[in-house]
């Protein structure tokens, strides 16, 4: 089992979380560092920009999930191709009991962001009036 840290699409009761097959770990987690969150694009994407230290301390949850789940991820989320995420091992925080533990995450370089059509920046927390904006690519 891998854990992996949601703050977007995936968490429960967004978007995609159809593809999100794992069980939830404990409570609410934010990361350790601070990071640049972004709504991108004519599709409203969000991004979290791998910047340790800018930012905010992004919100999201945990969960525990099979390695044919993990693979569905990196597959939405494009982790093979020039413009897609990128699964990094990051450390987060339980904001419940200060536990930290490491897990994965997607996230976007930031040389990705040149060009880049930055709708709005977030102050740590992708909600759902961000999902509303959302737009899948099978929408397109």
């Amino acid at each position: 089992m891998y854990k992996v840290f949601v703050f977007g699409t995936l968490k429960e009761g967004f978007p995609n979380f159809k593809t999100n097959k794992g069980i939830r770990y404990r409570g609410d987690f934010a990361t350790k560092e601070r990071y640049p969150l972004y709504l991108v694009g004519e599709r409203f994407s969000p991004w979290l920009v791998l910047q340790p230290g800018e930012g905010s301390p992004i919100k999201g949850q945990v969960f525990e999930v099979a390695e044919e789940v993990l693979t569905e991820m990196d597959t939405l989320e494009r982790i093979t191709f020039p413009d897609g995420y990128r699964k990094v091992c990051i450390p987060v925080i339980c904001q419940e009991s200060g536990e930290e533990i490491s897990v994965w995450a997607y996230g976007k370089l930031p040389a990705m962001l040149q060009g880049a059509q930055i709708m709005a920046e977030l102050s740590g927390e992708y909600c759902l009036e961000h999902a509303a904006l959302y737009r899948s690519r099978q929408d397109e």
